[in-house]
């Protein structure tokens, strides 16, 4: 998908998504006015506790980059003091949502939501901003359509021609060559099986899997490995077709409406009951856990959730590994470690890998620059954020990169391709514990 994103503005020049998708928009509702939170944001005292953390502000310097910045600008968007514009446009679409000063901030500002709020403030003055991600909403939201593009990824890359581009820079160095270098490798599209693995032991229970949607495509396998995980563990796995797209690309981009329908689906799709819910992605679960506020029933789905890295920690005494005399680099995705937490189970699930050597790929734990599609829409400013990363991967020289959100995933290992053409393959834990099975 993204290739094709590039394709049509390479053709019809930047900014012609509006253009190529005028006939989707067209029947799609404006955007529903909703009132913004102005006791939340009020919450904040603009202490500037949270500007060490802000990768934005680090970049820029500039206070309407930073998180209380941002919040006065919402603030006056809200209030009808200030204007809408595309400088305040380009200042809170430039947000990362990381939740770093969430995570540091004495008040407890509720950021994440806020930043989301204030940008549907700006989807009701200026409805064509919604133009881009309505239309990829549609697209990840439809199970056909997401099943064509990943066949069409398939095809692509195991007939032959990302190998020659990549081998001999067809595409140049140009925009459309970087959108390239995000799609996966042939070592990471498996076709998904059709098959579910039976529980190897007593069977324990069931639990539900949510594969997500831009996941589903450039990691379709992923879902398998943990199948077979869980089934270690003695558990039955469930895919519930109807699933979609968890929301977070319309929630994050000020189209809480179309977020709240989605959620409702997703509700309906995973059903009533206790079975846990395990989502693949990081991202896609720091959206889920917002369901409380995006649809009824939101409650009762929120408390299944489960990280599968913990899940299986907690039943890690049935996983039985081999010998893997490797050295992994952990990137710990924002997601997890300012939304989730539960990065303490990655890290216990890989000490249990004989031979396995596990590093900490940057210490300063700043956002890569991925951020949901923050590493498409804003190309020089997500590869600055990576480049710390890249520098650490070339003085660490590891064998292999785990990353927990796709993104995220998709992004280091562009950035990787970039730098090197030759670079350390990047997965998700579960790839590899699956792949360590004894």
């Amino acid at each position: 998908m993204l290739l094709y994103w590039g394709l049509i503005e390479d053709a019809f020049g930047p900014g012609s998504w509006p253009v190529a998708c005028a006939s989707v928009a067209a029947i799609m509702p404006l955007p529903e006015p909703r009132p913004f939170p102005l006791a939340d944001a009020d919450l904040c005292v603009k202490c500037g506790l949270c500007l060490p953390h802000c990768p934005t502000y680090g970049q820029s310097r500039n206070e309407a980059d930073s998180p209380r910045g941002r919040i006065m600008l919402m603030q006056g968007l809200a209030t009808g003091r200030i204007v809408p514009s595309s400088t305040v446009e380009r200042h809170l679409d430039g947000c990362l949502g990381c939740r770093a000063c969430e995570r540091v901030c004495p008040a407890q500002v509720p950021y994440g939501a806020l930043i989301d709020a204030g940008r549907a403030v700006l989807a009701e003055a200026r409805p064509a901003r919604l133009r881009r991600s309505r239309w990829t909403s549609v697209v990840l939201s439809q199970r056909p359509l997401r099943q064509l593009l990943a066949m069409l990824l398939r095809l692509y890359v195991a007939s032959g021609p990302q190998a020659l581009i990549r081998r001999f820079h067809l595409l140049g160095g140009g925009r459309l060559a970087r959108l390239e270098s995000l799609l996966p490798a042939s070592s990471a599209i498996r076709r998904p099986s059709t098959a579910v693995p039976a529980a190897n032991k007593a069977a324990r229970g069931t639990v539900a899997i949510f594969t997500g949607c831009v996941g589903g495509i450039a990691d379709p396998a992923l879902a398998d490995d943990l199948a077979l995980l869980l089934a270690d563990c003695g558990y039955r796995v469930r895919r519930p077709s109807a699933e979609t797209c968890c929301g977070a690309i319309d929630q994050h981009a000020g189209d809480p409406a179309r977020a709240e329908r989605l959620a409702a689906r997703n509700v309906a799709a995973f059903g009533a009951g206790d079975d846990p819910i395990l989502p693949l992605a990081t991202g896609c679960a720091a959206t889920l856990a917002a369901y409380p506020r995006l649809a009824a029933g939101g409650d009762a789905f929120c408390r299944r959730l489960r990280d599968p890295l913990a899940f299986l920690m907690a039943h890690a005494d049935a996983l039985r590994f081999r010998a893997t005399p490797l050295t992994v680099a952990i990137h710990e995705p924002c997601t997890q470690k300012n939304v989730i937490g539960e990065g303490r189970a990655l890290r216990q699930l890989l000490a249990r890998i004989p031979e396995l050597t596990v590093v900490e790929l940057d210490a300063s734990g700043r956002c890569c620059g991925a951020a949901g599609t923050h590493f498409i829409d804003h190309a020089a400013e997500a590869d600055a954020l990576l480049q710390p990363k890249l520098d650490a991967i070339a003085a660490l020289t590891p064998d292999l990169i785990v990353s927990a959100n796709i993104g995220c995933a998709l992004h280091l290992a562009g950035g990787l391709r970039r730098a090197s053409g030759i670079s350390p393959e990047v997965l998700h834990p579960v790839r590899l514990l699956a792949r360590c099975r004894a």
